[in-house]
């Protein structure tokens, strides 16, 4: 199935604003502090504020799992995401997206359809990246077809140049994003900072979103993933990028790990709402 014109019409607006229930170490995590209850109880206070202050999606992320598994998470950890996972979607109505760290695909997108949410985010879809967790290379091929199988509609989000990471190769950035989309056969395409709150430069949003339009892809949805905040997400919005996802600037102190903070959620989204342009 593909669902790539589709993406965006998941959200109720034409440019969402896209927020992160980063969740602490899980069972089996070096950091998991023995509370399994405490961490579903944040899961879903994150989740409920982000709702309530009008962020228009949501990725569930096992962020607190580090050091990361490459790309093969063990079974426990697809069982406690997708048991939070079931909690969450029940709790809130916006679309949900599940990233299975570190680039878990298989995984996410088996959760994903088990609860049935709306997209997955895959860190490295096509190509090789050189990460801490080593080399890295993207299994499209596999995602697609078990995408099928499986019978699902979700939607494929996938990382351009991920962060965290540097692509093995010369490929310059609207070139990488082309072969996402082209080849990879992803939904939408994420621009990032080099790493988590880092901000993302403006000049490689334009040129994915221009080298995609050139190429006839001018309906797969850009989002912009990383460094985002209330004073730059017109910024964002105005280089081309049709919807943003924003973790630590919605927590509490502007601290990754820190709970969601209602105000700063409230912030984001009217200036994200400010920003639109008149259709």
């Amino acid at each position: 199935m593909t669902t790539r014109t589709a993406l965006l019409e998941r959200f109720d607006t034409h440019r969402p604003a896209v927020g992160m229930v980063h969740l602490p170490a899980l069972p089996g995590a070096p950091e998991f502090d023995g509370d399994r209850d405490a961490v579903r109880a944040r899961a879903l206070a994150d989740a409920r504020r982000l709702a309530a202050g009008g962020i228009d999606g949501i990725v569930l992320e096992n962020f607190g799992d580090a050091p990361f598994y490459p790309d093969n998470v063990p079974k426990h950890v697809v069982a406690e995401m997708t048991a939070i996972a079931t909690d969450l979607t029940d709790a809130v109505d916006v679309p949900v997206g599940i990233n299975v760290l570190r680039n878990d695909a298989e995984a996410a997108l088996s959760i994903a359809a088990a609860v049935d949410a709306a997209f997955v985010r895959v860190n490295v879809h096509v190509g090789t990246a050189a990460t801490d967790q080593g080399v890295i290379e993207g299994r499209a091929h596999e995602t697609l077809r078990l995408r099928d199988q499986l019978a699902t509609d979700v939607a494929i989000l996938a990382d351009v140049h991920v962060k965290h990471a540097t692509p093995v190769g010369e490929q310059p950035i609207d070139r990488a994003a082309l072969e996402t989309v082209d080849r990879g056969k992803a939904d939408g395409v994420i621009v990032s900072g080099p790493g988590t709150s880092v901000e993302t430069p403006l000049a490689d949003v334009e040129r994915v979103v221009d080298g995609l339009a050139a190429h006839g892809h001018d309906r797969v949805p850009v989002f912009v993933g990383s460094g985002v905040t209330s004073e730059t997400v017109g910024d964002c919005l105005a280089a081309g990028a049709d919807g943003v996802i924003v973790g630590t600037a919605l927590k509490a102190g502007g601290e990754t790990t820190a709970p969601v903070a209602s105000e700063r959620v409230a912030d984001l989204v009217a200036a994200a709402r400010n920003s639109e342009p008149e259709q």
